[in-house]
């Protein structure tokens, strides 16, 4: 039995108010010990990115740098505007 594992971000979604993009990434396991892929299971992770994120205390934009390209697509198609960023701080910023 020759296995083998392919991960894929199979579904991009952008969702609410701040345009966050929630990402699901399948895990499919395959057995090609036939000369044909069968596939044996697939399981699912998800994971939300955010137009912003705190770093040392200062708001930026999140690194995708280690998303799949489809997701780096999708963040970086203009959703994410200067004035939804800001809603976003302002939503998440403790008043004081």
């Amino acid at each position: 039995m020759a296995l083998s594992e392919v991960k894929l971000a199979d579904l991009v979604e952008v969702i609410g108010e701040f345009q966050n993009v929630q990402v699901r990434v399948a895990t499919i396991i395959y057995d090609d010990s036939s000369g044909e892929d069968v596939e044996l299971t697939r399981a699912f992770h998800r994971h939300v990115i955010h137009c912003q994120v705190m770093v040392d205390g200062e708001w930026e934009d999140p690194d995708i740098s280690g998303e799949y390209q489809n997701v780096q697509d999708v963040c970086n198609s203009g959703i994410w505007t200067e004035a939804i960023k800001e809603a976003y701080r302002e939503a998440n910023t403790p008043d004081e």
